[in-house]
């Protein structure tokens, strides 16, 4: 039961619907990424952790940190949610 003046729960979205949300976020980002020679891509999303590579200038700039910090911030605000972002360094293949 409500009481007045409290406002509904957030509808959680579907599993699909917040996997799209989280690729839409990184492809906003990837243009500002690519002009200075870098690039992010999307590994796992496991519940609320989501790994992802930075690739090119970003894996040696001394700005990752702020750009990883960035887009965790940006995925919290789209989805609601928190959610973590997590680095992975190495090889790896993009598993949407």
């Amino acid at each position: 039961m409500l009481v007045e003046g409290e406002q509904p729960k957030q509808l959680r979205v579907s599993d699909a619907d917040r996997k799209q949300m989280i690729r839409a976020v990184i492809e906003e980002i990837r243009p500002s990424l690519r002009r200075d020679g870098g690039d992010c891509q999307l590994l796992e999303i496991d519940g609320n952790k989501v790994m992802v590579k930075l690739t090119g200038a970003c894996m040696f700039c001394k700005f990752s940190g702020a750009t990883l910090e960035g887009i965790q911030a940006r995925l919290i605000e789209r989805l609601g949610e928190f959610v973590r972002l997590i680095p992975i360094a190495g090889t790896g293949k993009a598993r949407h």
